[in-house]
């Protein structure tokens, strides 16, 4: 027998008890999976705001992890597997490439944690725990529950529930996201969709805070990707939007806004840019150049020009998107953020092979520790990485 043989089995026992398992019995099933291993697992869940890690519940429920000082939240950062002490395995949890959380793993005396057969069957089975956690999330609280610190806003809810998840990767292309404050979040989201060689890409900004910012940026979010399903070009995908707000107020609001359509067989980037903050581009660590062309009206104030601008990207190039109330963020001086600094930070995080959503978490930290208290807009940034290595880091 390989050592990797009885993985395989726990494997396909966990998969053959998923189809019909009430999520909040996914602790009971992955322990009856993995008993025949010896291996104990605790399954944790990052949580909203991505400062801690927070247990499933199950007997003896421990207490969460922090992520910035703790050998766990290392292996979250990273996504790579670490090895603890006393046969333990730390080992993160994603969907895809989407970082959901961490298992720690005891191993019985006979499995060595730094065997890679040993490391190769746990991620076979923290794999296959993200798709269970990121599926069984839709028929229950418990996953949710288990993410949050506290009560989320009704605007902040129903946005939520539109919005993509925050990271996902290709062999080409990763594409990833944050927003602050998550459990308040108001106009801001974002929005990416990825066709062959064609990844497309959107951050909006609605006017105002609170559910009405949030109804009106949903209605764009939504004309967006029915125009965009159907066929239309960037032009009349932004035609689209304009209507459907139009249709529905009358009251002058208005979303702001970047369009962008990336081919990665070419590295061609087209967009149209909606009285937003221009894009930046990142190349070998270093913010070359803003991307200003492409202007046209906020969405919704009226039928803007046909614009759309045309850059070439390189391999390995960043795009990076954000909203206005990052670079605006003030300390208690009334000092900006700005711009320079968040492409500054975006550069070193870069040039130190973080992940890519490690980059913007890192990034929103500073954002927060900038702005010292609550924050007064919504704070969204979206990074696309056109790299084969970018790809690599973004799992485990």
């Amino acid at each position: 027998m390989t050592t990797t043989e009885p993985w395989l089995r726990a494997l396909a026992d966990l998969l053959f008890r998923s189809h019909r398992l009430p999520p909040d019995q996914l602790t009971t099933v992955v322990d009856a999976a993995l008993d025949g291993l010896g291996v104990t697992v605790t399954t944790y869940l990052v949580d909203a705001e991505q400062e801690s890690l927070h247990p499933l519940p199950g007997p003896g429920r421990p207490a969460p992890l922090p992520i910035d000082t703790s050998l766990p939240g290392r292996a979250y950062t990273e996504v790579r597997v670490r090895a603890g002490q006393d046969g333990r395995l730390w080992v993160p949890v994603v969907d895809g490439t989407d970082r959901l959380g961490l298992l720690e793993m005891l191993l019985p005396p006979g499995l060595d944690p730094t065997d890679e057969a040993v490391r190769d069957g746990a991620r076979l089975i923290a794999g296959l725990i993200g798709h269970l956690v990121a599926s069984k999330a839709a028929y229950a609280d418990v996953m949710h529950r288990t993410r949050r610190t506290r009560p989320m806003t009704v605007s902040a809810e129903l946005l939520w529930q539109l919005l993509p998840p925050l990271t996902f990767a290709t062999d080409t292309v990763v594409v990833s996201a944050i927003l602050e404050p998550c459990y308040e979040v108001g106009g801001d989201a974002f929005d990416y969709s990825l066709n062959g060689p064609r990844t497309a890409l959107a951050i909006m900004d609605g006017v105002g805070h609170g559910l009405p910012a949030v109804l009106t940026t949903s209605v764009a979010l939504s004309a967006l990707r029915a125009a965009r399903r159907a066929g239309a070009d960037l032009p009349d995908q932004a035609t689209a939007v304009d209507a459907a707000i139009r249709a529905q107020w009358t009251d002058g609001r208005f979303v702001t806004g970047v369009l962008a359509d990336l081919d990665t067989a070419t590295g061609t980037l087209r967009y149209v840019n909606a009285g937003h903050p221009a894009p930046v581009v990142l190349r070998h660590g270093r913010a070359v150049r803003a991307l200003t062309g492409g202007r046209r009206t906020p969405l919704g104030v009226s039928a803007g020009p046909r614009t759309v601008a045309e850059v070439r990207l390189e391999p390995g190039d960043r795009l990076l998107l954000h909203t206005d109330g990052v670079t605006e963020a003030r300390n208690a001086a009334g000092e900006m953020f700005g711009l320079p600094r968040l492409a500054d930070l975006a550069e070193r995080h870069i040039r130190s092979g973080l992940p890519a959503p490690e980059t913007l978490r890192r990034l929103n930290r500073a954002v927060a520790g900038h702005r010292g208290g609550a924050s007064r807009d919504d704070e969204t940034i979206v990074l696309v990485e056109w790299s084969g290595e970018a790809t690599a880091r973004a799992e485990p």
